[in-house]
């Protein structure tokens, strides 16, 4: 059960109203990196938990997360004030009102569609969508996840502050910011407190390819590092022990019952390519400039 507290978490203050502003905030209110998608993350990871202290702590961050949904939803209400107002009572000329609403940026969508109200969409107009949600339902992969969803969400933050010099908002984003950093410690504890958390899952890998990285990207720029020299590397860069690793020929083959592969040896009679024809197409007989090299239709 939720109940809802008029107070925001963060106090917003904007200083004025700037409507291309409010539509780049639009990213963290129903981007894939935003607050909508973080809460329902979290929130169905919750209530599929079973350890007693990760739910505990899921839900309290999806809940948080639906407060910073308020407050980015806030600063964009504030920010597209002024241009609701415009364009509910037309109070400026047609050339007036469409400049107004492109004012700093690619607005007049949001302000024509939603009315100055923060929609969920993403910057771009996107609508937001459950697919952003990429929970998998075992603990050590989803907290991996989260972690890394936390980061980006820092970085887009960080991008937001970047453009607006308005102190109010900056002040509120650096808030936002934040917590994303806190969350980010939270899920990362969370995680180091399962043990084993790696690899994810219950079934180990093969220990004969475990150790193993493949150098398939050779040539100028190779490089060298922890990620792939030292005593847990076996490094193979012979192109010849890069292939058909398992020890086998390479090749892909399936035993099929005597009537399926009498139907597949048929297909492939008919169907097959005579390599020794050389037969005059369509293209060849629409050749123009440009086409290059064609077949002659001979007498």
């Amino acid at each position: 059960m939720f109940i809802h507290n008029k107070r925001l978490m963060y106090t917003v203050r904007v200083a004025e109203p700037n409507p291309g502003l409010a539509t780049l905030m639009l990213e963290q209110f129903g981007g894939p990196q935003g607050e909508l998608a973080a809460a329902m993350r979290y929130f169905t990871q919750a209530l599929a938990e079973e350890d007693a202290g990760r739910k505990d702590m899921l839900l309290d961050i999806a809940t948080e997360e639906l407060s910073h949904l308020e407050v980015i939803g806030s600063i964009v209400a504030m920010l597209n004030r002024g241009a609701k107002g415009k364009m509910a009572e037309a109070a400026l000329e047609e050339a007036d009102l469409y400049m107004s609403l492109n004012d700093r940026g690619e607005s007049h969508t949001t302000s024509i569609l939603y009315g100055g109200a923060p929609a969920l969409v993403n910057s771009a107009g996107v609508p937001w969508t459950a697919a952003y949600i990429d929970s998998i339902g075992d603990p050590a992969c989803d907290l991996r996840s989260n972690i890394a969803a936390e980061s980006r969400a820092k970085i887009v933050y960080e991008r937001l502050i970047n453009v607006t010099d308005d102190p109010g908002v900056k002040d509120a984003l650096m808030f936002l910011m934040t917590r994303e950093v806190a969350h980010q410690k939270s899920f990362e504890k969370a995680l180091y407190a399962i043990d084993p958390n790696f690899p994810a899952g219950k079934i180990g890998g093969v220990p004969e390819f475990s150790d193993k990285y493949y150098d398939l990207s050779q040539g100028e720029g190779n490089t060298r590092g922890p990620w792939n020299e030292g005593e847990q590397w076996e490094y193979v860069e012979d192109q010849e022990n890069q292939m058909a690793v398992d020890g086998g020929d390479g090749s892909a083959s399936v035993v099929l019952e005597s009537a399926d592969e009498s139907s597949v040896n048929a297909f492939a009679l008919r169907t097959a390519s005579d390599p020794d024809a050389n037969p005059v197409t369509g293209a060849d007989l629409g050749a123009g400039p440009g086409a290059g090299k064609t077949t002659v239709l001979l007498d």
